[in-house]
């Protein structure tokens, strides 16, 4: 594959928001200038920590357009248009195009699920009426369903299926997808503790979570390790390791947003259904931030 969407660590960025519930736009525009000048390579807009579950149609569109506007082709901007709805991802999808967006980012279908031949259904039908790279996203752990490496070989045909952010944990299983794929489909992480990993066995970069508080980090050590300078790399994902799983203390991306918060951006609270960190875990979050100096 000649053309990548991107290499290296693209921020899976926040959607921050008024304490109304209203999209916060005035503070949305500073993270992601402060994303770019401190090396983040992508921006992935209205993904899983960017609350899409519940944006309105509407919001999901206009925060996708925002995105685009103000990233101003500085880097790669990638629009979460995944739904369980195969119609609705595919309309999303469009409309991202239409808005702009470089590429999108594409979550299996959730709760009603899917089989495996579904899952080549579903995103074919998606790539068939866009004209921009799809990256797929494999997530089971939330989606109660996971892409086979059988079936990343049949979806990796198509020529808008480019990548897959995978977090599965599964590393036996990315093998096989990497055996049976080649250079048909490239690979990002889907989780910062596996980051250093899967960059290693051949992935182009990480989406992710950490890169919001610490995106010059993110940048560094992924851009270490697809050079080849796996000590450092590696030296880093050890190091920053104990913040990676602080940010997953509980529901994504209620511990990024607070974390967020506590280092003086105007982040605001998470929409319902997801409720604010417990007081100990809030203290614990607080606490490790200061252990790594990022704020005092």
């Amino acid at each position: 594959m000649a053309d990548h969407i991107f290499t290296g660590s693209a921020v899976a960025i926040v959607t921050p928001m008024n304490n109304d519930g209203s999209v916060n736009y005035d503070e949305y525009g500073k993270i992601i200038d402060f994303q770019i000048n401190n090396g983040t390579d992508a921006i992935v807009a209205c993904g899983t920590t960017g609350e899409s579950a519940t944006l309105s149609r509407e919001e999901h569109c206009k925060v996708i357009e925002y995105t685009v506007q103000k990233v101003a082709k500085r880097v790669p901007v990638i629009a979460g248009t995944g739904s369980n709805d195969t119609m609705f991802a595919s309309e999303l999808s469009k409309e991202a195009e239409q808005l702009g967006a470089d590429a999108i980012l594409s979550v299996t279908p959730y709760y009603n699920k899917t089989s495996q031949s579904g899952l080549v259904n579903h995103y074919t039908y998606i790539a068939d009426r866009i004209n921009i790279p799809m990256i797929l996203y494999n997530v089971p752990s939330r989606t109660g369903c996971n892409i086979k490496p059988e079936t990343y070989a049949e979806l990796c045909k198509h020529p808008k299926i480019k990548a897959t952010k995978e977090a599965n944990g599964d590393t036996a299983a990315l093998v096989r997808t990497m055996a049976l794929c080649g250079d048909n489909l490239d690979i990002y992480s889907g989780e910062d503790g596996q980051a250093f990993v899967i960059a290693a066995m051949g992935g182009l970069g990480v989406i992710s979570v950490f890169a919001n508080i610490c995106p010059r980090e993110s940048h560094e050590m992924m851009s270490m390790v697809l050079s080849g300078d796996f000590k450092n790399s590696f030296a880093m994902q050890k190091y920053y390791i104990e913040l990676m799983d602080m940010l997953f203390s509980d529901v994504n991306p209620i511990p990024v947003k607070a974390a967020m918060n506590l280092c003086g951006f105007n982040c605001g609270p998470c929409r319902m259904p997801l409720a604010p960190m417990s007081e100990s875990g809030f203290n614990a979050l607080a606490q490790c931030l200061r252990k790594y100096g990022i704020i005092k």
